[in-house]
């Protein structure tokens, strides 16, 4: 069973990257394009362009959720994900009180962990990371081994 549960570890990966990526990417288009309910707190509008931290939050979100969706740049785009929701909890939610619970951070918390999660895994199955890297590597092969064929005169 382990078998079996460890050769599926990358597709889960993918599927896990997928989901967090999507759902990140929607806070950012509600707060930027007030679809899905727009920003919160705001009664459904959207956040004033360049307004600090909220506008620059919002395009990390749409912007790095879109790309850890498709699985492109996922682990530079995750650790500044993951910056990102940290200084969230830190400065809006955590002076509030000390508990997510009780400051209402339960969501930067679980995003912030989630990406820093990416960081270190990468995109897993899916991810338009493999594929670049796949073509890299087979480009690398070629050459090294056009290297080693001897050329005859």
């Amino acid at each position: 069973m382990t078998g079996r549960l460890d050769s599926a570890q990358p597709f889960a990966l993918g599927l896990f990257r997928m989901v967090v990526g999507l759902l990140f990417a929607c806070h950012g288009a509600a707060s930027l394009l007030g679809v899905l309910g727009g920003a919160v707190g705001t009664d459904g509008g959207t956040v004033e362009a360049g307004a600090w931290p909220n506008w620059y939050a919002a395009v990390i979100q749409l912007v790095g959720g879109t790309l850890v969706l498709f699985g492109l740049g996922t682990r530079v785009v995750a650790f500044i994900a993951s910056g990102s929701m940290a200084y969230a909890y830190f400065t809006v939610h955590q002076p509030g009180a000390l508990w997510p619970m009780e400051n209402g951070g339960e969501a930067p918390a679980m995003f912030c962990w989630a990406f820093l999660l990416l960081v270190f895994t990468g995109s897993g199955a899916f991810g338009l990371d493999r594929l670049l890297t796949r073509r890299d590597d087979d480009e690398e092969r070629e050459r090294a081994a056009g290297a080693r064929t001897p050329v005859s005169v």
